[in-house]
C-alpha cells in the first residue's frame, strides 16, 4: 500500500501533523510520497520522497486542510485516487475526519474499515476544447468588469433553457451546491444524486431561477453582450475570456474519491449549512 501526504501550506498545524502522518506510515513500513509544496513549505521530509503532486501514482492520498487543499489535489492530480481528507480549515463541507481522530482514521484504513465515497465533476470545453480543469465544485461564468452585467444565453440538450442579464452564470455539481451556488440562491442537493444545477448571479429580472438538470445533460453558454469574462473553476482557477467565446459544461468522465466511514449524509450537511450562515 503506497501513500502520498497533501497539507496546506498557509497553517504551521497542518504541516505538522502532515510529518506526524508521514512518519507513522514510514515507521508502519509504507511506501509515503510528499508533495513537493508541502516540502517547501515544511522542508523536514525526506527529500527522496518528495514529487511532484502532478506524478502522484499511490493508493491513498492523506489531504490534510480544508477543502481548498482537496481542490488543489483535484486539479492536479491526473488519476482518480481516494482521498482521505483532514479538517484543517473551516467548516469542511468535504473533510472526513478532525485533526484529533487522524491516527484512529488511519489505522481504520490501514484495516479496509471504510468505503469509497464518488462525487461527479463537471468539464468545460473552450471553443471546443477541453483545456482547464475539471470542477469538483463549479464552472463560474462571471462579470469581466465589477459593477457590469453580462448577458448570456444558456441551453440545455440543445434548447434556450434561458437568457439572462446577470453577475454571472454558475453550473455546479451537487457537491458544489452547498458553496457558490447556495450564495447565489440555489438549493442544498443530495451529493448522491446524478443531477448538475444552472444558477443565475444577481439576475436581472429576477424572473430568471435556479435549474436541477439531469447528469447526462449538456450546458452550452453563449454571450450577447461585447464584454470580456472571467472563467472561474472551483475558485482555485481563473482565466479571462473574449466575448465571442463559446463554452460547453457536461458532467465529465473522472470522479473524485472520498474515503468515507460512514455513509450518514444528514445532519452533518444540515448542520455545516446551518453553521455557515
Amino acid at each position: 500500500m503506497k501513500f502520498g501526504i497533501v497539507a496546506r501550506r498557509d497553517k504551521e498545524e497542518a504541516l505538522k501533523l502532515a510529518y506526524r502522518v508521514y512518519d507513522f506510515l514510514k515507521v508502519s513500513g509504507y511506501d509515503v510520497v510528499v508533495d513537493k509544496d508541502t516540502y517547501e513549505h515544511f522542508p523536514y521530509f525526506n527529500e527522496r520522497d518528495v514529487i511532484p503532486l502532478e506524478e502522484f501514482d499511490v493508493d491513498f492520498i492523506i489531504a490534510i486542510g480544508g477543502d481548498g487543499t482537496i481542490l488543489r489535489i483535484e486539479h492536479m492530480t491526473k488519476k482518480d485516487i481516494p482521498i482521505l481528507s483532514v479538517n484543517m480549515g473551516t467548516l469542511g463541507f468535504l473533510t472526513e475526519v478532525e485533526p484529533s481522530d487522524t491516527f484512529f482514521a488511519l489505522s481504520r484504513l490501514i484495516e479496509g474499515e471504510y468505503y469509497i465515497d464518488e462525487r461527479i465533476k463537471v468539464r468545460t470545453y473552450i471553443n471546443g476544447e477541453n483545456r482547464v480543469p475539471d470542477a469538483l465544485n463549479e464552472v463560474a461564468i462571471l462579470t469581466g468588469i465589477p459593477g457590469k452585467i453580462i448577458h448570456l444565453k444558456y441551453y440545455v440538450d440543445g434548447g434556450l433553457a434561458d437568457e439572462v442579464r446577470a453577475d454571472g452564470l454558475v453550473v455546479s455539481t451537487p457537491t458544489g451546491s452547498t458553496g457558490y451556488a447556495m450564495s447565489a440562491g440555489g438549493p442544498f442537493v443530495d451529493p448522491r444524486l446524478d443531477v448538475i444545477l444552472v444558477v443565475p448571479l444577481l439576475p436581472l429580472p429576477k424572473t430568471s431561477v435556479p435549474m436541477v438538470i439531469p447528469g447526462s445533460s449538456r450546458v452550452d453558454i453563449t454571450l450577447v453582450s461585447d464584454r470580456e469574462i472571467i472563467l472561474a473553476i472551483d475558485g482555485q482557477y481563473y482565466e479571462y475570456l473574449p466575448p465571442d467565446v463559446e463554452i460547453t459544461v457536461v458532467k465529465s468522465p473522472r470522479k473524485t474519491k472520498f474515503v468515507r466511514f460512514t455513509k450518514e449524509i444528514y445532519p452533518k450537511y444540515t448542520m455545516k449549512i446551518k453553521e455557515r450562515h
